[in-house]
């Protein structure tokens, strides 16, 4: 039985860091472990602009002052998003792509796309220069059930998107199902995907244990055993076009426990250790690495980070509650044991 496990160090290739107060408390968890992370875009008011992500991403590396992170920055695509700003982007250097949300998906989504059609010349110049795009990979009409607006998306959205834009780079983000993971699977070798890790280790069930489990309701929403367990599945097989992204979105307990609460589960805390508990249950620790450290960074066109991370087998118990700016939130498997702990975190 492995009691050490020394990866290289790993990227999350999609987070959530919100701003302010509330970033300045959460961002040290991915910076202690992690040497980048693509940062979410969906700030109020949205990072539209390459200035809007030069300012943000001053504010984050103030947050991780004295650690080695990267935080790699994104636009937010609206239906006014403009081409120039796209080259602007690929010549500045620090923004990595775009990010498509569907107006009213998700949290802060105010400002997403009404309709992909409407952003088709911009995106013809993030095919031109390079530049993905990331998906938030679901339809929001009403008549769609919610657990099937991701296959649905892939049907009326992806596959055409591919045909008008096939050397278009794209990130499936966050795939909850079967469909998707064979889509990404069998699509072309620039398209890629991001697997969360409570997707990795819950299904919907967890949403209504004992009860409504607010803190456990994230979007895409969690699916069926069935969808869990090909995601495992496709994390484990060792196909470069599948790599981490935690999707951890903060919120504060009043946010999450109320009439209408916010979408969103909070894993940085403890993130590389989850993983390492979902590929230990899968009997893969061995295809933890490449799908933590290496495939993310090559699919990016980025080096792969210099450097090492330990974990240890050794149980330790998460708080109940962490701080949010002047708030609290409640992380995953809080006040319960995550069998793993990061024991060291070296520069080479």
């Amino acid at each position: 039985m492995t009691d050490t496990l020394t990866i290289t160090r790993p990227d999350d290739w999609h987070i959530h860091f919100r701003d302010g107060a509330a970033m300045q408390s959460v961002l040290p968890d991915t910076a202690r472990v992690f040497g980048r992370a693509i940062a979410m875009p969906n700030l109020k008011p949205p990072v539209l602009t390459v200035a809007d992500a030069a300012a943000y991403r001053e504010r984050l590396l103030a947050a991780a002052r004295g650690t080695a992170f990267e935080p790699l920055m994104t636009l937010y695509l609206t239906d006014k998003t403009q081409p120039e700003e796209i080259r602007r982007a690929r010549q500045c250097g620090f923004v990595h792509a775009v990010k498509y949300y569907p107006a009213g998906a998700t949290t802060n989504s105010d400002s997403g796309v009404t309709d992909l059609a409407k952003t088709y010349k911009t995106i013809a110049a993030m095919e031109e220069v390079g530049m993905p795009l990331l998906l938030h990979g679901e339809v929001v009409d009403a008549d769609v059930d919610v657990f099937d607006r991701e296959a649905v998306f892939i049907e009326r959205h992806l596959i055409p998107l591919l045909r008008e834009f096939p050397k278009l780079k794209i990130v499936l983000e966050h795939i909850t199902t079967r469909q998707a993971a064979e889509f990404v699977a069998s699509a072309p070798a620039n398209v890629g995907a991001t697997l969360t890790v409570h997707h990795l280790l819950y299904n919907r069930n967890a949403m209504f244990k004992g009860g409504i489990r607010p803190h456990m309701y994230c979007l895409p929403i969690l699916k069926r055993e069935q969808h869990r367990q090909a995601l495992v599945a496709t994390a484990i097989s060792g196909n470069p076009k599948f790599f981490l992204g935690t999707d951890s979105a903060p919120h504060a307990i009043g946010a999450k426990e109320s009439s209408c609460g916010c979408a969103g589960i909070y894993t940085a805390h403890a993130a590389i250790e989850l993983y390492a508990e979902a590929f230990e249950d899968a009997g893969a620790l061995d295809k933890l690495e490449a799908f933590a450290s290496f495939y993310g960074a090559d699919f990016y066109g980025l080096p792969r980070n210099v450097g090492t991370i330990t974990l240890m087998k050794e149980a330790w118990q998460v708080p109940a509650e962490r701080a949010l700016g002047a708030e609290k939130l409640v992380p995953l498997r809080s006040d319960e044991a995550i069998r793993w702990r990061v024991a060291r975190v070296g520069s080479e």
